[in-house]
């Protein structure tokens, strides 16, 4: 059975968004300030989302004066999500992923995968790092498994190869 869980005690995270986690599995441990998602687990903040297998997500310390908020999440096993930065949208995927909300710094490592939809750019690394405040995005790769990088270019150059109908080849002439 699917648990629905809507935690009200992080609507006062980043501006008053809500945060909404889905998951099979949900685990509490004040002392630590951790919560544990697992299974089929679904993060959704404003326009962002997450999809792995577990979510950790540890919390600031209880206060009388201030609610609880999380501090960082940390994202394994089948990692895939979706971001937007102040000016652009990524889609990605990952072995494991960390989020800092109060950095708002995203670091997906193993198998990282990263597309910048906008402008359709490909990063394939082993380490990536996205920074949602300046836009930046850093990869590192390995020795055996370089960092890849792909764009499509516009080429000015390029003749028109599409078929003209015969009418169109007569007025050419």
């Amino acid at each position: 059975m699917r648990i629905f869980l809507i935690f009200s005690i992080f609507c006062s995270f980043l501006f008053s968004e809500k945060l909404i986690i889905d998951a099979n599995k949900f685990e509490a441990y004040d002392e630590k300030n951790l919560s544990i998602f697992t299974g089929n687990v679904k993060m959704v903040k404003a326009k962002d989302e997450l999809k792995s297998d577990r979510l950790d997500v540890y919390l600031s310390k209880k206060s009388a004066k201030t609610k609880r908020e999380p501090l960082k999440y940390i994202a394994t096993g089948s990692v895939e999500f979706k971001i937007k930065t102040a000016d652009k949208s990524y889609e990605g995927k990952g072995d494991k992923v960390v989020y800092e909300p109060k950095k708002m710094k995203y670091v997906i490592t193993g198998n990282g995968f990263l597309k910048e939809i906008n402008e359709d750019k490909r990063l394939f690394g082993d380490i990536i790092i996205i920074d949602q405040i300046t836009g930046e995005a850093k990869v590192s790769g390995t020795a055996n498994k370089p960092v890849r990088f792909i764009i499509d270019i516009a080429d000015n150059k390029k003749e028109d190869t599409t078929p003209k109908k015969d009418n169109e080849k007569e007025k050419s002439k």
